[in-house]
């Protein structure tokens, strides 16, 4: 059946998304900069970020469940820490979540056309894995962000997995928890893996859920027992997965 559903929706795929979403990511982009410059930050993510990932979610099309919504308080910065399944584990944060939150970029995607300026001007953070000391120092100048109800988000697996199992976590979300301060948020992403599978362009309609999870409060964890911390968002993270996929 999805070899059937995979070779009817070919055409639409080359035809109608990817050109729409190439032009859509340019005219958001350049929105995302006008707004950002003119008005603040918050306005230039929401419409150049949060419309257009939703546009393409439908134009896609995909379908997400939000469970957990009320675990949020707006008001609150968290660090967001979610599971990486595939690329459109973007769409699905960023159109869905429905709270104005800061990325974690590589370098590399400071080229794209439209998607490198926008993701700029709207404060999203570039890091440069292969300088440690200017990574270090675009992380210092993150903090400073993370604020009045801005959060930011990781993926502390660090790539996208293919087998469909959670990797082991890195340190850096959670170390810029404990020096900020800052709640963490858990996040469970589900089945975006079978829409987009990572490393290739085989696209196919589906559905996606988010879970969000309470929020760990880091007071007490110092680097000493940032193990205990890591385990305690994983857990919850693979809670997730066990009980919703």
């Amino acid at each position: 059946m999805r070899k059937i559903l995979s070779i009817l929706y070919q055409p639409y795929k080359w035809l109608v998304y990817f050109p729409f979403l190439i032009v859509s990511t340019l005219v958001f982009g350049t929105i995302a900069t006008i707004l950002s410059t003119l008005i603040n930050q918050k306005i230039g993510s929401f419409i150049g970020g949060a419309v257009w990932a939703r546009l393409n979610g439908y134009m896609t099309p995909i379908f997400v469940k939000v469970i957990g919504k009320e675990h949020i308080d707006k008001n609150q910065s968290y660090v967001i820490v979610a599971n990486h399944q595939s690329h459109f584990d973007i769409f699905v944060l960023y159109g869905w979540l429905g709270i104005d939150f800061k990325w974690v970029l590589k370098q590399e995607l400071r080229k794209i056309p439209g998607l490198g300026i926008g993701c700029e001007k709207v404060g999203h953070i570039f890091i440069d894995r292969s300088n440690p000391e200017k990574a270090i120092a675009s992380i210092n100048a993150a903090k400073q962000k993370i604020v009045n109800g801005t959060s930011v988000v990781f993926f502390p697996e660090g790539t996208r997995r293919t087998s469909g199992k959670m990797g082991n976590f890195k340190k850096g979300a959670f170390i810029f928890a404990l020096e900020t301060g800052v709640p963490i948020l858990p996040v469970t992403i589900i089945n975006t893996g079978n829409i987009l599978p990572p490393h290739t362009v085989n696209l196919l309609p589906g559905w996606a859920k988010m879970i969000i999870h309470k929020k760990i409060d880091v007071t007490g964890y110092t680097t000493q027992n940032i193990d205990e911390l890591m385990s305690k968002a994983r857990n919850a993270i693979l809670s997730g997965l066990d009980e919703y996929s």
